[in-house]
């Protein structure tokens, strides 16, 4: 009996960590993302493409969790690079920049879902093989195949904005009000949509979701809610 989804969510996060990292740049006082946003609006050469060593792992991981092994994923990756580089003269510095390159990341991964949704496209048995841990026995490798498949499944029946925050929470571990920040939404709504993700998802797999730790953070999502 599979107990729980959150351990496969948990499985296709592993894919965050497929994509080679880029090498790692000296950070200091120089070359402080603040300055570097400055440099490239002025046009300066390396500006932007420091930026973008810097945060492209972080966009391909955020990426992952939030739309899954996509192979779209690279072309949503140097879009999302683009729409920052040309809204660069646009950006005030009200939140820093990680926070805004990751807002354009959630609304990205937003509008792709919600065209993934007018075609939607089931795991592949070869991808669901890649996703599942190895060293395990067969009856166990059966099991998280079929784990992972149900929660592909059933993720891709939930409206975008549910989906994201819920993985935002329960994957990333976020707080109600970091999610809040990123999908500019209010806390109240933010935890409204884990609630009825979790839901669905409760009611899509059944008992399977029962004692799972999914449970206790919508639980907590509802509490905040009332507050």
């Amino acid at each position: 009996m599979i107990a729980a989804a959150a351990p496969a969510l948990l499985l296709m996060a592993r894919f965050a960590m497929s994509r080679p990292r880029t090498r790692e740049r000296p950070r200091d006082v120089e070359t402080d993302d603040a300055l570097l946003v400055a440099r490239a609006a002025r046009g300066e050469p390396g500006a932007f493409e420091e930026l973008h060593v810097r945060h492209v792992d972080m966009v391909w991981r955020r990426l992952t969790h939030l739309i899954g092994a996509d192979p779209e994923r690279e072309d949503l990756t140097q879009q999302i690079f683009m729409e920052v580089f040309h809204g660069l003269a646009r950006f005030r510095g009200e939140a820093t920049f990680r926070t805004y390159l990751q807002r354009v990341v959630v609304h990205a991964a937003c509008d792709h879902l919600e065209r993934r949704r007018r075609r939607p496209e089931p795991l592949s048995e070869e991808m669901s093989r890649v996703m599942v841990a190895a060293g395990g026995s067969p009856e166990q490798s059966a099991e998280q195949r079929q784990l992972v498949q149900l929660t592909w499944t059933a993720l891709e029946r939930i409206k975008p904005k549910k989906r994201v925050a819920f993985i935002l929470r329960v994957v990333e571990e976020m707080s109600l009000e970091e999610v809040a920040e990123l999908v500019g939404a209010t806390v109240s709504t933010v935890a409204k949509r884990i609630a009825h993700a979790h839901a669905e998802l409760q009611k899509m797999l059944g008992r399977r979701l029962k004692d799972g730790p999914v449970v206790g953070v919508a639980a907590a999502a509802r509490k905040d809610a009332r507050t």
